[in-house]
């Protein structure tokens, strides 16, 4: 039985004493595209972050890619898109030398080489902006300084990427051009995980819909007719304890 991406089980996350997330249980398999929906303090970011390893589990076990966390160090397998406001950090930077530092998990200190240049413009060339390369992150427009972030989670050709609110204030156009970029990803056999309040243009895209309410899992199933209908009608979601067949698996950042 092929392993899964993730296996997230019985996760539960505190801050302060108040749990986040409480008994929660995520499985992707290969070349799926889920999205985790839900409203602002549902637990949908804490979710992806534990997934991650930002966050510690409290209880719960989790694997990535068949082997428990603790034992999994191949960072370079995962490529990690935050909210777009990491594109930018107050020092002057080019689109080419933002994507680049998506290389050190491969490079360290070492001087790139051209394997390492060449990496980094199929990067840029995925997500269309090599004509913008040499312009500062800070002359682009949002939808383009999101996908300066997927091109830098791209540059060591991860087997999963996990993006977090990739739409969030982005106009319908660039939206478009993000989920035309993702979607020829997941064609490429990429596993996809990305977070939303919306799906929008990326719909089409969506393999499964995990949706979110008071840091637990409300409905874990088929992509819904309607962003609406889950976020803010359990009547009509499916309960947790009836997943959708898909996820019934045995198990860069920055």
């Amino acid at each position: 039985m092929t392993d899964a991406v993730i296996d997230l089980r019985g996760a539960t996350v505190a801050y302060d004493g108040r749990a986040a997330l409480t008994g929660v249980d995520l499985h992707v398999a290969p070349r799926e595209v889920v999205a985790v929906l839900g409203a602002n303090g549902s637990g949908k970011s804490t979710l992806i972050r534990a997934v991650l390893g930002l966050i510690p589990l409290a209880e719960g076990d989790l694997a990535l890619f068949g082997t428990p966390f603790l034992h999994f160090h191949d960072w370079t397998r995962i490529g990690y898109v935050p909210q777009r406001g990491g594109a930018t950090t107050g020092v002057p930077a080019t689109v080419r030398e933002v994507v680049s530092t998506g290389r050190l998990a491969l490079t360290g200190l070492r001087r790139p080489r051209a394997a390492d240049r060449e990496a980094v413009d199929r990067a840029i060339a995925t997500v269309g902006l090599s004509d913008r390369a040499g312009d500062s992150v800070s002359t682009l427009s949002g939808g383009q300084q999101q996908r300066v972030l997927i091109a830098r989670a791209l540059t060591c050709d991860p087997e999963l990427l996990v993006l977090d609110e990739p739409t969030a204030g982005v106009d319908a156009a660039s939206q478009a051009g993000l989920a035309e970029t993702l979607g020829e990803l997941a064609n490429g056999g990429a596993t996809i995980v990305l977070v939303a309040h919306e799906l929008g243009p990326m719909t089409p895209l969506i393999t499964r819909a995990v949706t979110m309410a008071d840091g637990r899992v409300l409905h874990d199933g088929a992509p819904p007719d309607s962003d609406h209908l889950h976020l803010h009608d359990p009547e009509h979601a499916h309960p947790v304890h009836e997943p959708h067949p898909s996820s019934r698996h045995v198990w860069g950042l920055r």
